[in-house]
């Protein structure tokens, strides 16, 4: 053992972390350090060290893990973002795993409140995976906090994912999971909150939807349904929803005109648009191109359409 701590790839890669600790706003975090999140030493194995760049201020911070599918739809990305941006005005940070899909637009929804978000990676930190969130990586590294506990150049692999996800359920106070098929990386992390004493809440979606499947599963075993951030802020003490649009409760408005009033929530196709609406397929199609355009509607595989609620531009 003390052979292989005096080796040469071992002064490498120590000399490689005090060079990267050394730039502004890089940080080697151990056990003993006043900085180490004291959630972290709540749960069975916290990694004796961890890489973080950004604001490590908020590993102090109250917080909350939301995540879900990598294949996530339009509007489970949309909820998930409007979601974690009214988590995070409340005052919690929004930790996720820089995955595509749910996590990327929880990751915005938390740079958009004063919460801020933490991005916890499967690789080490000084990689970005997957490639497609280089830009949103940058942007929490200044704004929200990047973090690893995986030695720097450690590339991608399968085992990573599923380890990691212990550390952003451990992070927070509960655990949120928006979008998820039955099969999904995420629902490893809601077991991981379970395990852990955290809350776990499950949004639900169409009975139609693969995507929903997952999060009904939760919550039949116990999951608190979710509708809006009041659900989940009624379970955290301390904090309050003020100032935000719910996700998925509609406030009063006025009735919708057109093809929009008569699409309801599911998944739908052009013929049953037709017998509700009393319009030719010609016109359904039509007005279905201009609702897409203008971001009301999105396209599903099989010839679907689904209404989408209105939410922030990304």
């Amino acid at each position: 053992m003390l052979a292989a701590l005096d080796s040469e790839e071992v002064s490498q890669a120590v000399s490689r972390a005090r060079a990267w600790a050394e730039q502004p706003g890089h940080f080697v975090i151990t056990l003993a350090d006043e900085t180490y999140p004291r959630a972290l030493l709540e749960i069975p194995d916290p990694p004796p060290l961890l890489y973080a760049r950004g604001r490590v201020e908020l590993l102090a911070r109250p917080a909350i893990a939301v995540v879900g599918s990598r294949n996530a739809t339009l509007q489970g990305e949309a909820n998930a973002q409007t979601m974690a941006k009214a988590l995070s005005e409340a005052g919690l940070t929004i930790v996720s795993g820089l995955a595509l899909g749910i996590d990327a637009a929880a990751h915005r929804g938390g740079l958009g409140g004063p919460g801020s978000t933490i991005a916890v990676l499967g690789t080490g930190i000084d990689i970005v995976y997957p490639q497609r969130n280089a830009a949103l990586a940058a942007q929490i590294a200044e704004c929200g906090l990047l973090l690893s506990e995986f030695p720097l150049g450690t590339a991608p692999a399968g085992p990573n994912f599923p380890r990691r996800n212990r550390l952003i359920s451990g992070l927070a106070r509960g655990c949120l999971v928006v979008e998820a098929a039955l099969a999904s990386g995420s629902l490893i992390t809601a077991r991981s909150a379970a395990d852990q004493g955290r809350e776990v809440f499950a949004m639900p979606g169409s009975v139609h939807s693969p995507l929903a499947k997952g999060c009904h599963a939760l919550i039949k075993s116990g999951a608190k349904l979710v509708e809006s951030a009041d659900d989940v802020l009624a379970e955290l003490s301390g904090f309050r929803a003020t100032g935000y649009a719910s996700t998925t409760k509609e406030a009063p408005a006025a009735p919708e005109a057109g093809l929009l009033a008569h699409m309801g929530h599911d998944p739908v196709d052009v013929d049953a648009l037709c017998s509700r609406a009393g319009l030719s397929a010609d016109q359904v199609s039509s007005e279905l191109l201009r609702l897409e355009l203008a971001g009301r509607v999105a396209a599903l595989p099989g010839g679907l359409y689904q209404r989408l609620e209105k939410a922030e531009r990304r």
